[in-house]
């Protein structure tokens, strides 16, 4: 028998042709969630970024966008905490109204536990209020390397310190109000500092109940108000035992979280360089799924037509934790906008680019249906 070779452009026809058999046979492959994750525009980005909403998200029937504000709004609550440059309660505005118009659930994100620092740069949290570290003790570097001897990627806050989650909960709340919304993303991904041996309240205790502890305050904080909690699934998901990794995966053992935590939490799960079919063991458990690919398309694919085949072939009880794709975007607002209309072009990337990634996971979202 002759061996079939296929290339990338010959596996992208098979799994959007395979989609669209799918639908035409009547086969439900609607998908719940259809979304954007991306950094808030700056201010001066945001009359292309809402016309980017109107006339690029809406029409291919995007209905959530999540967006990265951590500090990039002008906190009344704590204006100390405030990027030099952020959004005002008016540019916020107009993103809920061009998100309203097109039918679009806006759900803003700050970052919670980890990421509360980038290189060589604290982030406003820490970096005014610097009781909250849970490692003091490692110094931010004059110049960033991986790896390095303190294990240091991102500092996280202390999630046993008695005064963090006022202030916290204070900046949930002040953002939920002014997205008018009915969930919150807390980030959470890629914690590697907890329950950190010098930490005078963490130490020798379990990650794994740090981490769940961690996630249900802020879910019953966000409950009271009716509010859901989404949150990134690597640090749920064993970096060992799948051979994931520890970027991907968790090698600190918070991956036993996954059966602490409450099950009305969405998960967020994002794989980058492989399409592993992770989305199963959350399901499994009981939790709300959505797979979240970044820059290469025909990954993407890979993961929309296993999530169309898990709701295809899942129990109903199963295919309601089935909830489809969020595209990511990692570089700043404009500079994605700046590779979707082709202003600039990344030459070393080939067709593995985000806008790249998004065209193709919604071009072929729009085959199923």
């Amino acid at each position: 028998m002759r061996k079939i070779t296929l290339t990338p452009a010959l596996l992208l026809l098979t799994i959007v042709c395979s989609l669209s058999s799918m639908a035409q046979s009547g086969i439900d492959t609607l998908l719940p969630v259809r979304g954007l994750c991306i950094a808030a525009p700056q201010k001066s980005g945001l009359e292309e970024f809402t016309t980017f909403i109107t006339k690029e998200l809406a029409p291919r029937q995007v209905n959530t966008l999540i967006l990265r504000v951590d500090y990039n709004y002008e906190y009344e609550s704590h204006p100390e905490l405030r990027n030099s440059v952020a959004l005002s309660k008016a540019d916020i505005k107009k993103l809920v109204a061009a998100c309203r118009a097109s039918k679009i659930r806006l759900i803003p994100q700050v970052n919670l536990l980890g990421h509360q620092s980038w290189a060589t740069t604290l982030e406003s949290l820490l970096r005014v209020y610097p009781q909250f570290d849970e490692t003091p003790h490692v110094k931010m570097p004059e110049k960033y390397v991986w790896p390095n001897p303190d294990g240091l990627y991102c500092k996280s806050y202390c999630p046993l310190h008695p005064e963090v989650h006022k202030i916290v909960f204070d900046l949930v709340d002040e953002i939920c109000d002014v997205f008018e919304s009915d969930a919150y993303h807390a980030g959470m991904d890629e914690v590697f500092y907890i329950g950190d041996d010098k930490c005078p309240r963490c130490s020798g205790r379990d990650k794994a109940e740090l981490f769940a502890n961690e996630v249900r305050k802020i879910r019953d904080h966000l409950a009271a108000k009716k509010r859901e909690l989404w949150i990134w699934g690597d640090r749920l998901i064993d970096g060992k035992t799948t051979g994931i990794g520890m970027w991907e995966g968790s090698f600190n053992n918070t991956h036993r979280a996954i059966d602490l935590i409450p099950k009305d939490v969405f998960i967020c799960d994002w794989h980058y360089e492989r399409p592993d079919k992770t989305p199963v063991i959350f399901a499994g458990k009981g939790l709300r799924v959505a797979t979240c690919p970044w820059r290469t398309p025909s990954h993407a694919l890979v993961q929309l037509n296993d999530m169309v085949s898990y709701r295809k072939q899942s129990t109903p009880e199963m295919k309601a934790n089935f909830q489809g794709m969020i595209q990511t975007v990692w570089s700043p607002a404009q500079s994605f906008l700046d590779e979707f209309y082709g202003r600039k072009k990344n030459e070393t990337a080939g067709t593995n680019t985000q806008a790249a990634c998004f065209r193709a996971l919604f071009d072929a979202i729009k085959e199923v249906k």
